[in-house]
């Protein structure tokens, strides 16, 4: 295979998705995402109950609506256990603070 032949191959959809995330800047916007599919597991179930995560700011800032007012104020209070257990993984870059939100 001459290097003509290697350069006109098709590239793998997922390199190519990386590397536009990547040019974005948008790399460890993603990664902190995935509090949102786990957010049940570092919560625990009592708090995920009356919770949910709805936005990502660019600030590293997770927007968790919670059911009631009672509710939002022990979060507030329990705010820093929460964003250690949000940032466990090294790998992900840290969620910076919570705001919560009353659902409605």
């Amino acid at each position: 295979m001459s290097a003509d032949d290697r350069a006109r191959r098709p590239s793998k959809v997922g390199d190519v998705l990386a590397s536009v995330l990547e040019r974005a800047g948008l790399t460890d916007r993603m990664a902190q995402a995935q509090v949102f599919p786990e957010w049940g597991s570092l919560v625990g179930p009592q708090i995920a109950a009356v919770t949910e995560p709805v936005s990502l700011q660019r600030d590293g800032t997770l927007v968790v609506a919670v059911r009631t007012h009672g509710w939002m104020t022990e979060l507030s209070l329990l705010e820093p256990e929460l964003l250690r257990s949000l940032n466990a993984d090294p790998a992900r870059p840290p969620i910076a603070k919570l705001r919560l939100v009353l659902r409605r």
